[in-house]
């Protein structure tokens, strides 16, 4: 399975014609689209999550491991601010040595925060809440 050429053609499609595709070898794909910025600034979240959950599903359908796509950039600067989020909360947990909770995250986002402060030697991060309403608070150690 081809997933840069399925991409491809999936933007095609979908009416996009100024765009580029690239997959790289540690199964990690981007896409760049140029035309229709508004359309696509605005609906990007939702874009990147679909076009994921497509991937997966064919890669499943083959039996094997998916690419994970970023479009534009989204998931990357997503997850720099999670992580510049994190290390605030923390830097606010060792300063006032109060619990912190986080917004609602997915699973992906909330392991971000962990991995992120995993090596904190003053704070320690759980998961709380169910389904959908789950959070991080970032704790002092001890």
């Amino acid at each position: 399975m081809d997933f840069r050429n399925f991409v491809q053609e999936l933007f095609e499609r979908m009416g996009f014609r100024d765009f580029h595709v690239e997959v790289r070898e540690e199964r990690r794909g981007t896409v760049f689209i140029y035309d229709n910025q508004a359309l696509v600034k605005e609906a990007l979240p939702a874009l990147v999550a679909s076009l994921n959950h497509v991937v997966q599903l064919v890669g499943r359908k083959h039996g094997i491991p998916p690419v994970i796509f970023d479009v534009n950039n989204y998931r990357q600067e997503r997850e720099n601010l999670i992580v510049e989020l994190a290390k605030a909360a923390a830097k606010k947990v060792h300063m006032t040595r109060a619990e912190v909770p986080l917004p609602v995250m997915n699973s992906y986002e909330r392991r971000i925060v962990h991995t992120a402060l995993a090596v904190h030697p003053e704070v320690t991060t759980e998961s709380v809440g169910e389904g959908k309403e789950r959070y991080v608070v970032v704790k002092p150690v001890g």
